[in-house]
């Protein structure tokens, strides 16, 4: 017997329609890449939204399109979220921070048809477009006076140009709840990026999901500054939280520093944030050295790498801020954990409280967690067994766009299929808190984004008086990580260090270029011929980077 209650979907659009109705004259603030502050409601996104969806129509974009952003923080990349994906076109955020051949790796695979950039990010644009395969137009988003005279792409389009003239009455399309939304690609640190296609369904749950007291705690009295990027897992699902409870959102643009981010904390009365390591070290240095403090921030989520104590504590005792440690995939939407305290926590001493804020947290419902053992079976929830970590549930992935690297889920004996492998390895407690204490899989994570070894040495190899490269990660107080590279030159070889890293200047992005080079007499190997880092990190265990 089924029961008598309505089937209506859920659906992305009914996200933005719900806002403007009950929360109409709510604010939505950016800083612009053009310097100014621009301010509007949701009632105004909402028509805008609809103005953009017959823009695309009329440029013959049709459902299940995909159209490409490269694109900060703002409110015009806020109205493609609901634009693109509410006619039933895939919203494909792209991360301007890759080097130029992931770049256009990743446009082409997604198979974009219309690409909406940036301002200051046109230049860089400009030198691919000629690459991307299937891309009709490339639209500037800004006004009509802001337009470059010579931006080098030919046919370019103006953002505010699209929208003039159009009505605004768009009917947004009763989908099936399961139709494809956004896409974003992973960091592609084994091999090329794949894509995680995201659907409606999946994507309003995780909006529940992540809007919940345990969670986020977000609601129509939050103010929301997303410092992560709108193009890193959709800015971790908040433009669709905060739509959904009707939050203020303020979009800081490409001004990250601690100095521009502080004066939209006080200026617009921010409650949460949330963002990456790296950047709350810079604000919390900042804050310092101009003896300021936050007054109104009561929550910052810190997630995309470990956070350290000094930065919990720091937050907590300077300014009074709750810092929630968090954790999540690309391939989950990216929502796993996050950590608040159970009442029974409030008993226990500040060592003990700060251990476990250190862990990563609790999922909210909506997210299985399990740990296996080399064997596939499952290990105890007792906080000190450790195993790969596998998870399930509504928003995460059942594969990879257009089937890319297979099969990816698994059985786990006594409690059934469909468990996506993490690639970390970790514990799990009693209570549900999971901690990481390893990873699977060799990449070197640097202020919250991922770095690949392989690729790091397989460009130091192509050097030719380079016989043998291997990288592995270095703790570094303010990335968290840092590449080292080890080489073993070929005989007679005199190559240097800078030799080398200006060598690799021209095939990495530069944020990834090792912090140092060490050259060694030979390299480890395993039986079946394979570098054995583990004997280099044992290696270089007390090795200090001289960026550190």
């Amino acid at each position: 017997m089924l029961g008598l209650m309505q089937d209506r979907p859920l659906l992305i659009s009914h996200l933005i329609e719900h806002a403007a109705r009950n929360h109409g004259d709510t604010e939505i603030v950016s800083r612009r890449v053009e310097g100014d502050l621009h301010r509007y409601t949701y009632a105004d996104a909402h028509v805008r939204a609809k103005k953009m969806a017959e823009a695309l129509q009329a440029l013959g974009v049709v459902a299940g399109d995909r159209v490409g952003t490269l694109a900060w923080n703002g409110y015009r990349h806020f109205e493609l979220y609901y634009a693109i994906s509410g006619m039933g076109a895939v919203c494909h955020t792209i991360n301007p921070r890759l080097f130029p051949e992931q770049i256009v790796y990743i446009v082409n695979h997604a198979e974009d048809r219309v690409l909406f950039v940036d301002l200051n990010l046109l230049p860089a644009v400009a030198k691919l477009a000629g690459q991307f395969k299937g891309v009709k137009h490339i639209v500037a988003m800004c006004g009509r006076e802001q337009m470059p005279k010579d931006s080098g792409i030919p046919g370019l389009l103006c953002y505010e140009e699209l929208l003039e003239g159009r009505p605004g009455t768009y009917a947004w399309p009763e989908l099936d709840e399961r139709t494809a939304c956004s896409l974003c690609y992973t960091s592609g640190t084994t091999g090329n990026p794949k894509g995680v296609l995201y659907s409606h369904r999946a994507t309003v749950l995780h909006a529940f999901a992540g809007s919940l007291p345990d969670t986020l705690n977000l609601s129509a009295r939050s103010v929301v500054l997303p410092v992560v990027p709108m193009f890193h897992v959709n800015a971790w699902g908040l433009p669709y939280a905060c739509a959904m409870v009707g939050a203020k959102i303020v979009f800081p643009g490409v001004a990250l520093d601690g100095a521009s981010l502080t004066a939209l904390f006080e200026t617009e009365k921010v409650s949460f944030t949330a963002g990456v390591p790296t950047v709350w070290l810079a604000l919390l240095n900042h804050l310092a050295e101009k003896k300021q403090r936050l007054s109104t921030v009561r929550y910052a989520v810190i997630g995309g790498s470990a956070a350290p104590p000094a930065m919990i504590e720091a937050f907590q005792r300077d300014h009074g801020v709750e810092v929630l440690h968090a954790w999540g995939m690309t391939e989950m939407s990216p929502l796993g954990t996050v950590n608040h305290p159970k009442a029974k926590h409030a008993a226990l001493d500040a060592a003990a409280q700060m251990a476990n804020r250190l862990k990563q947290g609790r999922p909210p419902h909506g997210v299985e967690m399990a740990i296996v053992g080399d064997d596939g079976k499952e290990l105890p929830h007792d906080g000190k067994a450790f195993g790969d970590l596998l998870v399930r549930g509504p928003w995460i992935t059942s594969g990879y766009f257009k089937g890319e690297g297979g099969a990816v889920l698994r059985e786990v004996p006594g409690r059934g299929g469909g468990w996506f492998a993490t690639g970390d390895v970790a514990t799990l407690d009693p209570d549900g808190y999971m901690q990481i204490t390893d990873r699977s899989k060799d990449v070197i994570k640097s202020g919250g984004e991922w770095i690949s070894s392989i690729d790091l040495e397989n460009a130091a190899m192509a050097h030719p008086e380079v016989a043998e490269a291997a990288v592995i990660g270095i703790a570094h107080p303010k990335w968290d990580e840092r590449p080292l590279l080890i080489v073993h030159r070929k005989a007679g070889s005199a190559v240097t260090k800078d030799a080398l890293i200006q060598f690799l200047g021209s095939k990495v992005a530069k944020w990834w270029l090792p912090d140092d080079v060490q050259f060694v007499d030979g390299l480890p190997h395993t039986a079946t011929g394979k570098i054995l880092k583990t004997r280099l990190r044992e290696d270089f265990k007390d090795y200090r980077l001289p960026t550190a």
